[in-house]
């Protein structure tokens, strides 16, 4: 998240709107099902691991300078962790859910 975005988000709050996922470049609640925030998010982590390959390409072949890759593969790696993380607690949410009392 940029500092811009951070920015509007504040602003946003302050002026009584609802926080969304909108801020973070998904979907704003409302907009879309459950099924379509998670492709998307998903559709962004593969975004992010196909840019750290090709900056790591463009390292290998002369292309591109050191600082470009590895911040291409710290994004990469860091949407790979929300990822598991986000999968870890949808997991954890659906066991929680069987095991309630019917």
């Amino acid at each position: 998240m940029s500092p811009l975005a951070a920015a509007g988000a504040y602003a946003r709050v302050q002026q009584g709107a609802e926080p969304g996922m909108a801020a973070f470049g998904m979907a704003a609640p409302g907009m879309g099902d459950f099924s379509s925030v998670m492709t998307q998010a998903l559709g962004t982590t593969i975004a992010a691991g196909h840019a750290a390959d090709r900056a790591t390409v463009g390292a290998l072949s002369g292309q591109a300078n050191l600082t470009e890759v590895v911040t291409a593969v710290s994004r990469a790696e860091l949407a790979l962790q929300t990822a598991t993380a986000l999968r870890d607690r949808m997991v954890s949410a659906y066991q929680d859910v069987m095991r309630m009392a019917i």
